[in-house]
């Protein structure tokens, strides 16, 4: 990159966060953010492309809206998982930044990751529930998130790209 001071699309905003920002949270978000992103997009794809394939046949209706609504729930996840990347790295672009932003970006977008997965636990259907992984410390948690119904689960990920926006509004 020859401007110290840009970037070029999605993919030079890493480089550019993980150079610009002085906080080892945010460094350590880019990294494991921008490698989970770039999985979970590569997982929704190949989840489409199955989609397709599986769909082929129909013609149309419930067959177009299952596709489009992989792509939808594919931008709903990898959306706030970069969210806290593309903004400290917009931040340092235009304003500058400290490092209490970037750290409190980080923590959101930390705090997304650990709701995925309290969402994938939680709407997990009760035959894949394995009651034996529950054991050890987190089995009160474990116990609580299938006693919810699965549709609940989808509140914790919500709450955590909401957290997101508070702290990027906090925080200006």
């Amino acid at each position: 990159m020859a401007d110290e001071d840009a970037y070029s699309g999605l993919l030079g905003t890493f480089p550019f966060a993980f150079r610009r920002t002085e906080s080892r949270l945010c460094k350590a978000y880019v990294a494991i953010g921008g490698l989970l992103g770039a999985g979970l997009a590569l997982f929704f794809t190949m989840a489409l492309v199955v989609q397709v394939f599986a769909t082929l046949s129909g013609t149309g209706g419930l067959f177009t809206f299952s596709r489009a609504l992989f792509i939808l729930v594919g931008l709903f996840v990898v959306g706030p998982v970069l969210a806290p990347t593309l903004l400290v790295a917009r931040r340092h672009r235009r304003t500058g930044s400290n490092a209490g932003y970037d750290r409190l970006l980080a923590a959101s977008g930390f705090g997304f990751l650990a709701s995925l997965y309290l969402l994938a636990v939680g709407a997990a259907s009760p035959d894949l529930r394995d009651p034996a992984t529950a054991a050890g410390p987190l089995e009160p948690l474990v116990a609580a998130l299938y006693a919810l119904p699965p549709a609940a689960a989808l509140v914790f990920p919500l709450a955590a790209a909401a957290a997101i926006a508070a702290a990027h509004r906090y925080a200006r």
